[in-house]
């Protein structure tokens, strides 16, 4: 493992996930690798669907991305926990809004609806 580098982790195995995390992940120099935690995940090479990345141990599937400075990482609405270790620094260049470093978590709306139309007012998640 090479890069450390905070990241949008959801699980996908169900339907609809309703909670996220964002944590700091390690990932090999190819990007194909990813640990967060215990987990270690490898690529699905394009092969997902709503997914980009399987769990090793159980293979259940997973989006995870970098983090977007809207906070609409999640594809509908979702609570998103931040890792204490990485709060101050998602808030602070991340998001650019050092005024919620005690903020744990928020909710996401998504970039989409879950009927599948696009959100009408794309504001800022907080």
């Amino acid at each position: 493992m090479k890069q450390s580098e905070i990241m949008y982790i959801e699980e996908k195995s169900g339907v609809a996930s309703l909670e996220a995390r964002i944590g700091r992940v390690l990932t090999s120099k190819s990007g194909r690798t990813i640990r967060y935690n215990q987990l270690e995940f490898q690529s699905l090479k394009g092969a997902g669907y709503k997914a980009n990345y399987y769990e090793l141990e159980s293979g259940d599937h997973y989006w995870i991305s970098r983090c977007r400075k809207d906070g609409n990482d999640g594809l509908y609405r979702t609570t998103v926990y931040i890792d204490d270790d990485v709060r101050e620094e998602y808030w602070r260049d991340i998001r650019e809004m050092p005024e919620r470093v005690g903020q744990s978590r928020f909710v996401s709306t998504g970039k989409h609806k879950p009927n599948g139309q696009e959100p009408k007012d794309r504001r800022t998640n907080v």
